[in-house]
């Protein structure tokens, strides 16, 4: 007996295949790191996620987008203990995001 079609799409490994800086899809570390628009739609088709880009702008404290910026500040804050050479450099992708991300 056949079995009836599995609902939503199949998670795939290799999102991230073909994410690059040189295909611009990924940000350079001088342009805040992180990834572009185009990107995160990219992945959201490959993977039905919900990805979405970093809060840059002025937020209204206690918003959804003020809490994302205050989840992300928070779990970079531990890669920064994680990754004491990343967190020792400037110029670093970490460092940069979180730059952008105005943590």
């Amino acid at each position: 007996m056949r079995q009836p079609p599995k609902q939503g799409r199949p998670k795939r490994k290799d999102s991230m295949k073909g994410i690059t800086i040189k295909s611009g899809l990924k940000r350079a570390t001088d342009k805040g790191a992180g990834l572009s628009e185009k990107a995160v739609k990219i992945i959201n088709r490959r993977t039905g996620g919900n990805l979405k880009t970093a809060v840059t702008g002025k937020v209204k404290p206690g918003s959804k987008d003020a809490k994302r910026r205050k989840s992300y500040c928070a779990r970079s804050a531990g890669q920064m203990k994680q990754f004491p050479k990343a967190a020792n450099n400037p110029n670093s992708r970490l460092r940069q995001a979180r730059r952008r991300w105005k943590c």
